[in-house]
């Protein structure tokens, strides 16, 4: 499978689910790097400013999906810890999240995941560890 099918399988993948509601848009995904972007409009608090929760789903989903194409097949991915700082917020456009491999073990991974808004100022820094175990779905 090329990285533009497996791209495109995730994508699929995702419909329906919390990526699909929030608006992310995969366009990278790999070991080392994972981009996407996510709308600042219905994903705020109600003060009209992006809320910080988003912004974490956003940071975890492009560390976790990283993680699991480092895993490799038959392999997957579950978050340990998540933190993030919130440097400034964003009213409106959107955020692009870039996760960049921090660590690449046999049994965690772990992302630094910056979070940048349309004017490319950065909005948060997040940092994920994930823990890597054997896919037990068919189980």
């Amino acid at each position: 499978m090329t990285d533009t099918d497996a791209l495109a399988d995730l994508r699929a993948r995702s419909r329906g689910t919390l990526l699909d509601r929030m608006g992310i848009e995969l366009l990278e995904v790999g070991p080392q790097r994972a981009v996407g972007t996510m709308p600042v409009e219905g994903n705020t608090q109600p003060y009209g400013l992006l809320h910080g929760g988003a912004t974490v789903v956003l940071a975890e989903t492009l560390g976790s999906l990283a993680a699991v194409a480092h895993a490799g097949a038959g392999r997957a991915a579950v978050g340990i810890e998540v933190s993030a700082t919130h440097h400034r917020s964003a009213r409106s456009g959107l955020v692009t999240g870039t996760a960049t491999a921090l660590h690449l073990g046999r049994a965690t991974a772990s992302y630094e995941i910056v979070v940048v808004g349309s004017d490319s100022r950065r909005l948060a820094t997040a940092r994920l560890t994930c823990m890597l175990i054997d896919d037990r779905r068919g189980d």
